[in-house]
């Protein structure tokens, strides 16, 4: 649903279910005023959305996740669904559009920490980076795919956009419900563990604070054979459908608090720099097609089409992101190479992209890539990591929280960045927002500068220990 609506703020000022356009002003105020309707529309479903991200991570560890992704898919295809046939109906209030924002926000939550929690779960710890790089693309390809069958009926029919995406939510959630197992146990699959060996480290190594996620991470855990961590879990109960509705398998670890999981090393840097990584991203989400058509003479349909690019971009930085982390086993550091390298793009688009059509799409695969590949890989891998980090002596309970807690943490910047754009763009100029979205990207580099000075430093004893020593033989 949020890759619609962006769309149509080309139009909707033009033929506007939200505000009719009333016929004392000019259609440049009714413009203005829509704008800012708009807006307030956009901050009511990315506000309720990161304020109940917090909350929904917490139920999403209690509850049976296939149970819990279903309703939510269910609920967001009817709260996008009645956006849509507001304008079939003719309801020009804008009470009724702001609590079907806000209810499509408090739905959606369910999705993003229910899915991380499961991907993590079905996969291990080995090349963690690359599998959920590669996974994280369907988010592009979703926004793809919406702001396709969005400009397909936006100059004829934008109700559409809403009932049809309402539709194949509605569709997978039934999927879902029917062919999902959220986790190995309920297929009967319980994993074993095997003894790797490990290089020995000091007891100082040992008793280093541990800010460093990523495959050195998982060398830092407590050891397979403690009490802590039995060789051979606990074989599932029995169960009945009906018992298992909305509740977590029996043999399973207990869920964690929020004020533990908060209290994970890294959580808090993460979280801080994916607010300004998200706020700069959810920016290019919500008003890429109206810049694009403001500064090109491309039409809303064109110009919503283009703003596809930048997805695109995002779903390859995904994955060269995923990559780098797990070759270097320092995501921090390979964010903040992201961000260093973001600003100047940045710049470049702002001064150059309107110019040639060609020039535009390839700076948008850039920047899509350089802005994206951050996000994506806090919201993923980082997540996945740190809900399973050596602090919680095992307890792998911690998947859905804490991605709640470091995503909702991004969602509240997802929430003030289109929100901020459209009122320095309503003030100033388009340079303006450009501007800001470069100072937010320094700031997300600069929350992570301790986590990369840690990981530089493990780098650098990692290297002296595996470079070959020479022996001279007198």
């Amino acid at each position: 649903m949020t890759t619609c609506k962006p769309i149509h703020k080309s139009v909707l000022h033009r033929n506007c279910s939200v505000l009719p356009p009333p016929p004392d002003i000019s259609p440049d105020d009714h413009t203005t005023e829509a704008n800012t309707l708009l807006g307030t529309l956009d901050s009511a479903f990315l506000f309720s959305y990161a304020a109940a991200m917090f909350v929904s991570g917490m139920v999403a560890e209690r509850v049976d996740l296939r149970y819990f992704l279903t309703l939510g898919m269910l609920f967001s295809a009817i709260f996008c669904y009645l956006f849509g046939i507001a304008r079939t109906y003719g309801i020009h209030n804008i009470s009724y559009y702001l609590l079907v924002q806000a209810g499509a926000g408090i739905a959606q939550t369910t999705g993003w920490p229910g899915t991380v929690a499961i991907v993590g779960k079905w996969f291990g710890n080995g090349k963690k980076g690359l599998i959920f790089g590669v996974w994280n693309s369907h988010t592009s390809i979703g926004n793809i795919l919406g702001t396709i069958m969005a400009a397909s009926f936006v100059e004829s029919d934008w109700a559409l956009s809403f009932v049809y995406p309402a539709l194949v939510m509605g569709a997978v959630g039934l999927l879902v419900f029917l062919f999902l197992p959220p986790e190995p146990r309920s297929v009967g699959i319980v994993a074993t563990a095997t003894a790797e060996p490990r290089p020995s480290r000091s007891d100082d190594e040992e008793e280093q604070p541990q800010v460093i996620v990523g495959d050195q991470a998982a060398n830092l855990r407590p050891n397979r054979h403690s009490a802590n961590a039995p060789l051979h879990p606990p074989e599932p109960e029995e169960v009945s459908e009906s018992t298992a509705l909305l509740r977590r398998p029996s043999g399973t670890s207990s869920a964690v608090s929020f004020s533990r999981a908060l209290a994970i090393p890294g959580v808090v840097e993460f979280s801080l720099s994916l607010f300004f990584a998200k706020l700069v991203s959810y920016t290019f989400l919500y008003w890429l097609p109206v810049y694009i058509n403001s500064s090109t003479r491309l039409t809303p349909q064109q110009a919503g089409r283009l703003s596809t690019v930048f997805d695109a971009g995002g779903a390859a930085g995904a994955v060269a992101a995923g990559l780098l982390a797990d070759r270097l086993g320092a995501p921090g550091l390979v964010c903040a190479a992201f961000y260093a390298l973001g600003a100047p793009a940045l710049v470049a688009y702002s001064r150059w992209g309107a110019s040639q059509y060609g020039l535009n799409v390839a700076l948008l695969v850039l920047v899509g890539a350089l802005v994206n590949a951050p996000y994506a890989l806090i919201t993923t891998a980082v997540s996945a990591e740190l809900g399973t980090h050596s602090s919680l002596a095992g307890n792998s309970q911690a998947l859905a929280t804490v991605t709640a807690i470091i995503d909702g943490t991004g969602s509240v910047g997802a929430a003030i960045g289109p929100m901020l754009a459209g009122v320095v763009s309503t003030s100033g100029s388009w340079s303006h927002v450009f501007y800001m979205l470069i100072a937010c990207n320094i700031l997300a580099l600069l929350l992570l500068l301790r986590i990369v000075k840690s990981e530089v430093v493990k780098l650098r004893q990692e290297r002296r220990l595996n470079s070959p020593r020479i022996v001279r033989i007198e």
